[in-house]
């Protein structure tokens, strides 16, 4: 395990289309961008075997639930499965099962979303505005609160609770951004992104 931080993406990115498959579908159908609906998103990169996103799962679950009528949110997992097996789309349908998650779980089995959303580290959160045109642009990529596994600070997910907030007031990009923390995305061997040490 790498303690690895989220990298810094430009806010107003905008989302780039997407197609994987949903491993939390009944028949393990592909889940892509234009299935979103007219609520903000929150994609969050996490997966099965990182201790870092199994010491959060149960504020996932209830922060999930709580913002689901402004926000909808995205799971996206993109570990290599050949050297973490651990992480395969089964794997990933277990977890949601255990965890009573309903959203879309995706397995970014090419890795090129990760790639194009830099993202870092499970977990790492981003959260992006839709304007209801159809154009999805980010607001706010950090960390779910100051907690981590052995640091005694309480599990609240304040800061991407606050963010959402200031999201449906319509008020400005949150200044206090601070990057997420947690396991190294495992990239497939030979393909890691220039970022990647």
């Amino acid at each position: 395990m790498v303690r690895t931080n989220s990298l810094l993406l430009e806010l107003g990115f905008q989302l780039p289309n997407f197609e994987m498959l949903n491993t939390n579908s009944v028949n393990n159908e592909n889940f892509n961008s234009h299935n979103l609906d007219n609520r903000h998103l929150l994609l969050m990169f996490i997966c099965a075997h990182c201790p870092f996103v199994k010491y959060i799962e149960n504020q996932i679950s209830t922060l999930s639930k709580d913002i689901e009528t402004t926000v909808q949110t995205v799971a996206i997992s993109s570990n290599d499965i050949v050297t973490h097996p651990s992480d395969s789309p089964e794997k990933l349908r277990e977890q949601a099962k255990l965890q009573g998650w309903s959203f879309p779980y995706l397995y970014d089995a090419n890795q090129i979303f990760a790639k194009a959303l830099k993202a870092a580290c499970t977990p790492d959160f981003y959260l992006f505005s839709n304007k209801r045109d159809g154009n999805f642009s980010l607001f706010y990529h950090g960390q779910l609160d100051n907690s981590r596994p052995g640091n005694n600070f309480p599990i609240s997910g304040k800061d991407l609770r606050s963010a959402v907030r200031d999201l449906n007031e319509d008020n400005s990009y949150p200044s206090n951004q601070k990057p997420s923390l947690g396991c190294n995305i495992k990239w497939t061997p030979g393909k890691e992104p220039s970022w990647f040490k």
